[in-house]
């Protein structure tokens, strides 16, 4: 009996820690420095028109957060690795922050003020091709 509370105090602490990944919000840069040191994947969740527009932080992938099958797409990406991810002001990145805690995602960090903050910091950006 003792033996089966131990594995099912295990198997609640592992849901547990699932459902309750962390997600951070972070400055300008401190999201540079964890791109710096290759902390996580970059994921720019902006359309591909605003890409063209005002850019993107090099090593991005893109991934439209307004598609109709974002939720569908983000779903799919390994849940225990760690998401460096930011939109235009920060809305857009909040939302899919939530969205990915609730998949049990592990580790997400979110440009807490978007792109804009980090171009008026003056950190670089690339059109894309």
């Amino acid at each position: 009996m003792k033996k089966l509370i131990t594995l099912f105090l295990l198997a609640v602490s592992s849901f547990s820690f699932a459902q309750n990944g962390k997600v951070e919000n972070v400055s300008s840069e401190v999201f540079k420095k964890m791109i710096e040191d290759k902390k996580g994947l970059l994921i720019d969740l902006r359309t591909t028109d605003e890409l063209k527009a005002k850019g993107m932080i090099k090593g991005a992938t893109q991934i439209d957060f307004l598609a109709k099958d974002a939720e569908a797409v983000i779903s799919k990406l390994d849940k225990k690795k760690t998401y460096l991810i930011y939109c235009a002001g920060g809305g857009r990145s909040g939302d899919c922050a939530e969205f990915m805690h609730k998949q049990g995602f592990e580790h997400v960090v979110n440009l807490e003020k978007g792109i804009e903050e980090w171009k008026k910091k003056g950190f670089e950006t690339v059109i894309p091709k």
